[in-house]
């Protein structure tokens, strides 16, 4: 049994070590309006509105979250931004992660992406699927009306809502909303 609040375990991504991987987690960053703060906060990802970007990583092979981390403005922390600011420090010395080609400037010592040199083709239907299921995670914080919404709330409020959110997204998980499976094996 988990200890309530602790949800949410980066050490949890190495639970499964059987298959020798060298990705543990699959990252990307999601935004969230805010009310109008100005270019800093002008996300490309909601058409120049003002937003909130949080890190999410998912636990590949359990399909769990591991990792959460912001908020940042989003017009001013591009998710590479993010993923060095943190992750980045906290991976093992060999660890990767699976991210889009937003995070191509780490590929291929810290990141796998569709765009890397290094990237197998026969790689890219497995990569796709754990992509997908990452944007799965996402549009799960956006079907709690306080995040799909403009927040106008005051803005150091954000990150608890947030973590909340994130807490009971992880518990439906655990507790019969399970993420599709992912067959993640990786042949470095």
């Amino acid at each position: 049994m988990m200890i309530p609040g602790l949800q949410i375990l980066f050490e949890a991504r190495k639970s499964n070590l059987q298959f020798h991987n060298d990705c543990y987690l699959s990252i990307d960053g999601t935004d969230f309006y805010v009310q109008n703060n100005g270019p800093a906060f002008a996300s490309h990802k909601l058409k120049g509105k003002s937003a909130l970007r949080y890190e999410i990583g998912l636990d590949i092979l359990r399909g769990f979250i591991a990792w959460i981390h912001g908020p940042f403005p989003a017009g001013a922390w591009p998710d590479i931004n993010i993923f060095r600011h943190a992750l980045k420090h906290h991976l093992d010395k060999n660890e990767r992660v699976e991210a889009d080609d937003g995070y191509r400037g780490e590929a291929p010592a810290k990141v796998k992406c569709p765009a890397s040199f290094a990237n197998p083709v026969e790689n890219e239907a497995m990569q796709n699927l754990v992509r997908s299921r990452q944007e799965t995670v996402n549009m799960r914080f956006k079907q709690w009306q306080i995040l799909n919404v403009q927040f106008r709330h005051d803005l150091s409020s954000h990150g608890y809502v947030f973590r909340a959110v994130a807490v009971i997204t992880q518990l439906s998980m655990q507790n019969g909303e399970p993420l599709f499976a992912v067959d993640y094996k990786d042949p470095k």
